[in-house]
């Protein structure tokens, strides 16, 4: 067993480049041929000094020069900007402030996005162990006894006897791959890059949902003012029948008259019915966005007298760097230009220098001496020479995924201007509307009191009091959607800018090799 143990650590590392062999040393062969061989590995490691395939630029993309839309809320001093981060702050409601405070630090969405990005960090520095040799130890040892009766080539069975021997080892192995032609940094390239795309769409998580509770939260808040515009109807309405009743009694008013107003109220306290559910299906959607059970969750009513703020635009270009979810495409598109050059990389020849040492003996008393010392120095050289074409296809794929990503990368630019010219095209018209809805509100007020004025003096029958009292409630109803739509609008065009993000705030989410990493597991 012995022998075999000392065959086996003094066996050649054979490899295409046949670098070097275990020794133990104390042979004929002296180590100073280590001396020779160290340097030459240290020298093929040195030309590890270029990368093969494309260095990433990031493809152009069509941008206009300015925003077609027009309107009063472009207005802004230069100096404003979107808040960074607490873009909600530009409301000026302290409600919505603390709502969206709740969001940051409950919503599981935005921790499930968190935990997405520790893990592309922690992967990031797999792929920068690359850089770096691996060394085990693996420490065995042995008691084994041999037959009386083994065959032994040459030898007189009468001489054969059980044997007992003892076998410890105490081995070292060292490898390094030399980045001859870059596919280690090209690897490292490619987490990183998927590093910054996980920080950039965390940043659009955290903007998504921002947006979605603000939007939810002056939807519920419009429904409000609904709910108070359909109550004062109703209490304009049982007047009304109160009076036709009074009338319906003093032999003035018919039957149809009372049966036309109490299906106009009942049919209004319906509608207010249906508004408050609305309203509590908001209730429930800002409960889950806020990390709490719906059950557990409510929102007081409270006034909803608001108006769009001033929303600051900047240049069209601007949105290439304001938009995280334009920094998630980009940086997709380096991740697959790296590819491309691990792709690339696989048709040149992978160097891997190895070193393997250690002691040997079949004493555990002398196992730490000179004399049961072993090395060998080794290298491989794995050149591709026929694979059926795989390496040709896989460069044919990653090339074909980068121009996807460059397409999906210009499409997600497109989609950028299309939501902000959505944004400004939307304020302008519903400011417009707000405007003559206002003024249709007055009127339908003066026309309830003529047609009131009008029913008491006999002039006209109660049919015209009852329209006019539905058409106040529709445009009543109608102004605060409109305000509620506006506000709702405004959030979603600071969604379409950004929301005050910009790309600096990834630039400096990447990992490098530190020579720390040459001592940790």
């Amino acid at each position: 067993m012995r022998r075999l143990a000392i065959a086996k650590f003094a066996a050649w590392k054979f490899s295409s480049a046949r670098l070097g062999r275990w020794k133990v040393l104390g042979e004929q062969e002296s180590p100073r041929h280590a001396g020779i061989l160290v340097p030459a590995l240290i020298a093929v490691a040195l030309l590890s000094a270029c990368a093969v395939g494309p260095n990433y630029k990031r493809p152009a993309a069509d941008v206009p020069g300015t925003w077609k839309g027009e309107g009063p809320w472009q207005v802004a001093a230069p100096k404003d900007s979107i808040p960074k981060g607490n873009w909600w702050e530009l409301y000026r409601d302290a409600e919505l402030n603390e709502l969206e405070q709740q969001l940051l630090q409950a919503n599981q969405s935005l921790k499930a996005a968190q935990d997405r990005l520790l893990q592309a960090r922690s992967l990031a520095r797999v792929a920068s162990a690359g850089f770096f040799p691996t060394l085990s130890a693996d420490p065995n040892g042995e008691r084994e006894r041999f037959s009386g009766n083994r065959p032994l080539q040459g030898a007189n069975p009468a001489q054969v006897h059980p044997d007992t021997e003892n076998n410890f080892v105490v081995p070292f192995s060292i490898s390094y791959e030399a980045d001859l032609f870059g596919s280690v940094r090209r690897n490292l390239e490619a987490a990183n890059a998927s590093l910054q795309s996980s920080a950039a769409d965390l940043s659009n998580v955290r903007l998504v949902l921002s947006a979605e509770l603000a939007a939810d939260y002056f939807n519920l808040r419009e429904l409000d003012r609904e709910a108070g515009v359909v109550r004062q109807s109703v209490e304009i309405q049982q007047r009304g029948l109160d009076l036709v009743n009074h009338r319906h009694e003093g032999g003035v008013a018919s039957g149809l008259e009372v049966a036309q107003q109490a299906a106009l109220l009942d049919s209004t306290a319906t509608q207010l019915q249906l508004v408050l559910q609305q309203r509590a299906q908001y209730e429930h959607a800002i409960a889950v966005l806020v990390g709490k059970p719906a059950p557990a969750f409510s929102l007081a009513e409270a006034p909803f007298n608001v108006s769009p703020p001033p929303v600051p635009l900047g240049v069209p270009s601007e949105i290439l760097e304001r938009r995280p979810d334009i920094a998630t495409s980009e940086r997709l598109m380096a991740y697959e230009n790296a590819q491309v050059g691990l792709a690339k990389a696989a048709f040149y020849p992978r160097i891997t220098l190895s070193g393997n040492g250690g002691f040997l003996s079949r004493d555990i008393a002398s196992l730490l001496t000179a004399p049961s010392a072993v090395w060998a120095l080794g290298g491989d050289v794995l050149q591709p020479i026929f694979n059926g074409g795989r390496n040709r296809a896989n460069l044919a794929a990653a090339r074909a995924a980068y121009d996807q990503s460059v397409a999906n990368y210009r499409e997600s630019v497109l989609e950028a201007f299309q939501q902000v010219e959505d944004g400004l095209s939307g304020l302008t018209m519903l400011d417009k509307a707000a405007k003559t809805q206002q003024a249709a509100v007055e009127d339908s007020r003066r026309a309830l009191d003529i047609a009131n004025n009008r029913y008491v003096g006999g002039v006209t029958t109660y049919l015209d009091v009852i329209t006019a009292q539905s058409t106040l409630l529709t445009n009543e109803r109608l102004a605060t959607q409109l305000l509620g739509q506006q506000m709702v609008t405004s959030v979603y065009l600071v969604k379409a800018l950004g929301g005050g993000w910009d790309v600096a705030q990834i630039q400096n989410e990447q990992v490098r090799p530190h020579a720390i990493q040459a001592i940790q597991q």
